[in-house]
């Protein structure tokens, strides 16, 4: 490995996701007084401007208690300190008893722990480590819990190596390198942690350092409180939320838009839009199932269909393409199966369930694209693979065979989310686009070997499963005749942001502009969004400049805590493209809600249902399969 120099640093730890909690707190400490806590052992407790200094050897424990609560602090060791965070402190005949995150260099890790009534520390013992898509873990030795099994770590933060720390990456394709495991000796730490449940999930400076842990029972119930063993440690910003009370949206839509649930049952994460029963008017297929317009009140299957459970199981379907792959006019249907994709084959009108032929295997990526990458009118799909990137191009005299592949990058940087297809350089070829960077096809006859490769950080770490976001899109954002991107920094946790492309010398370059970001940044429209795991361009308002879609995918790991603003409302948005000079990089995007209740999947389309000139929406996710019917008025302000 050829060594970090510091400016490559620098833009590295740039790239991480900020030191803020990725939840909306109910309250944030800011006083000079220590009202609300207490302390106990022999330490010696200070307050002033939002900062809590403790210094010897004992706890400072809050009056408040909590059962299931999110935590987040920034805190600072010196000397030889240890310190940690105490949950849902009990009090025992002996003193007090508890769940104890120790925070020393280490010592990463959780205990059950007992106290004697002047704070000594007289037990502890080690949690058990548990699966990271679970709310409640199961019992010892007890059958795994649904979803992706049960014990040990989960595929975390992607590019994980032994003991779930960060593998280092060749540095020319590696400008998302995660950010530096363990703690930072001479610099503020950040701890979040979500108690819920009988599950304690742990993240340090939005790395891997812990396991998620399984506690003795849920019933747990008290205060928390902070520690210091000798030296010297401060704590600021620290912040609650109480998980036990959780809001429920009044329902709305976009006055532009009119709601139509097709399907209330949990089916897939993709849509796709085609004229299936060749009657001249288009349906939707989502899942297991074909929805017949015009007033899509039908359904046929074209497999044996299953719902799923939200909170406990993942569908397979994570995104549906629909094309007439044999060329007989009637389209067919590209689906993933998990990860591998597989083709069903239109039966022309026959009232039976389709055909089935695994037509691709080897996908690594959560999105893939379906694009007409080498300009020969036919779809070629676009995929990550443990090798690279690659595209597969089916035969159109033996569709039905497995798919061709041929591989256009060197496989370091492959990352599960973030993918896009656009002319990134203006000589009509389509690029291949990902997190990390771009790929530049090459001209007709230039050779089998991997495309030319330009790194940039078009995502960014968060708490969870690396970076990368959603379908990134690409077109001129700001009407200065070079195409843009427009992307989601990471799939489950925040970011949203449009890159400018430049032009000095004829090299490329990318500046960067923030529509939206986390909880302590003033976002477009006052909007925070996470887990926007899909996301689409398309011009919504009829203007001619393409607009974009995006929301939340709610539950996207099931019913637990395991990404960014778990809880928060599933929502449907469109972020209309509004060139203005005045703007920072010319361009400025306007959030508009379209609903509240239904969120996105991986991947949705849009297109003209019913031939009125007005784009509609079509998503399919954990709380259904919807259509958004646009308004026909166009260029609504």
């Amino acid at each position: 490995m050829r060594r970090i120099i510091l400016p490559f640093l620098m833009a590295v730890l740039a790239s991480a996701q900020g030191p803020v909690p990725d939840f909306r707190a109910d309250s944030t400490f800011t006083g000079s007084a220590l009202t609300g806590w207490k302390p106990l052992g022999d330490a010696k407790w200070t307050a002033s401007g939002g900062e809590i200094t403790g210094t010897g050897t004992g706890w400072l424990v809050s009056e408040k208690s909590w059962q299931d609560v999110g935590f987040f602090a920034r805190f600072q060791c010196k000397g030889e300190c240890k310190t940690g965070v105490l949950l849902r402190a009990q009090k025992t005949g002996a003193g007090m008893k508890g769940i104890l995150l120790s925070l020393a260099v280490g010592d990463e890790f959780s205990y059950s722990v007992t106290l004697d009534a002047a704070g000594k520390e007289l037990s502890r013992t080690k949690l058990a480590a548990v699966g990271p898509f679970i709310r409640v873990a199961p019992a010892a030795n007890a059958a795994p819990a649904p979803g992706r099994g049960g014990g040990g770590r989960g595929p975390g933060r992607g590019g994980a190596g032994k003991g779930g720390k960060p593998m280092s990456l060749p540095v020319p394709l590696a400008p998302l390198a995660p950010p530096p495991p363990g703690f930072r000796a001479d610099g503020w730490n950040e701890i979040e942690l979500m108690m819920n449940a009988n599950i304690l999930r742990p993240v340090l400076n939005t790395g891997v350092d812990y396991d998620p842990v399984s506690t003795e029972d849920t019933s747990g119930y008290g205060p928390m409180a902070l520690f210091v063993g000798g030296g010297e440690v401060r704590f600021k910003d620290v912040s609650f939320k109480d998980l036990h009370s959780q809001k429920i949206p009044v329902e709305q839509t976009s006055s532009r838009f009119r709601v139509q649930k097709i399907d209330e049952f949990y089916y897939a994460w993709g849509t796709a839009i085609a004229d299936f029963n060749h009657d001249g008017i288009p349906d939707i297929v989502a899942g297991p199932y074909i929805y017949l317009g015009p007033d899509f009140k039908e359904r046929q299957e074209i497999y044996i269909g299953q719902s799923y459970a939200p909170g406990t199981q993942f569908t397979p379907n994570m995104v549906t393409y629909a094309y007439d792959f044999t060329g007989d006019g009637w389209p067919d249907v590209l689906a993933t199966e998990s990860r591998p994709m597989v083709l069903y084959v239109n039966p022309r009108g026959e009232n039976r369930r389709w055909d089935k032929y695994p037509v691709l295997t080897g996908v690594n990526t959560e999105i893939t694209l379906l694009k007409d990458l080498d300009g020969d009118g036919r779809p070629e799909v676009i995929f990550g693979t443990a090798n690279g990137y690659s595209y597969a191009k089916y035969d159109p005299a033996k569709p039905t065979e497995p798919w061709a592949q041929r591989r256009i990058s060197d496989p370091s940087v492959v990352y599960a989310h973030g993918l896009g297809v656009g002319d990134i350089n203006g000589d009509g070829r389509p690029d291949v686009l990902n997190a990390a960077g771009w790929w530049e096809q090459p001209a007709a006859g230039s050779g089998e070997g991997v495309w030319k490769y330009h790194p940039v950080a078009f995502g960014r770490w968060g708490r969870s499963e690396g970076a990368g976001g959603a379908e990134m899109a690409v077109y001129d954002v700001n009407g200065d005749g070079l195409n843009d991107v427009v992307c989601v920094l990471n799939a489950h946790g925040f970011g949203l942001a449009w890159f400018e492309q430049k032009r000095v010398g004829g090299e490329i370059t990318f500046e960067r502009h923030i529509v939206m970001d986390d909880f302590a940044t003033k976002n477009a429209g006052n909007v925070t969004i996470s887990e926007m795991h899909a996301g689409l361009a398309a011009d919504v308002d009829g203007d001619g400049i393409p607009d974009f879609i995006t929301g939340k995918r709610h539950f996207s790991h099931l019913e637990s805590d395991t990404d960014a603003d778990a809880w928060g409302e599933p929502v449907l948005y469109w972020f209309r493209t509004v060139r203005n000079k005045k703007a920072p990089g010319g361009a400025e995007f306007v959030p508009e809600l379209i609903h509240n209740r239904s969120g996105v999947g991986s991947q949705f389309s849009a297109g003209d249902l019913n031939g009125d000139g007005a784009l509609d929406i079509v998503t399919s996710t954990n709380r259904g399969t919807f259509i958004f019917w646009g308004s026909a008025k166009k260029g609504r302000k």
